[in-house]
């Protein structure tokens, strides 16, 4: 069955960065765009990034300038690279798979369980 599976988040201070990873498995990661989306406290779902299997990269523009996404295929990972993170950056992060919407959130066949990011000194 489809398995996404999130490693890397923790506290990090202001200015700082991280790197996300997104172990995939279930599926045939090379033929599918994969997406990042977070979860701020008390709101909604922010698409921050997708990749597509030819490795072209689309942004929000919470993510625009600051965060690039990647994949390894031989690892069957994705990637979100983040920089200059600030405070409002807090929030679950979330890897998703090709197919993900607002409504099927939390539905293990297109998304990963989610790693906090806490940014604060």
């Amino acid at each position: 069955q489809v398995q996404l599976v999130e490693f890397g988040g923790g506290l990090v201070q202001p200015g700082g960065s991280l790197t996300l990873s997104c172990r995939a498995s279930g599926f045939t990661f090379s033929r599918t765009t994969m997406s990042w989306v977070r979860q701020a406290p008390g709101k909604g779902l922010e698409w921050l990034s997708n990749i597509s299997p030819g490795g072209a990269t689309y942004y929000g523009d919470s993510a625009k300038g600051r965060f690039t996404a990647s994949r390894d295929f031989g690892k069957s990972t994705s990637y979100l690279q983040m920089k200059s993170l600030n405070p409002e950056d807090t929030a679950v992060y979330y890897c998703a798979k090709e197919g993900w919407s607002y409504a099927n959130f939390n539905d293990q066949n297109y998304w990963g369980q989610g790693t906090q990011v806490t940014v604060s000194s």
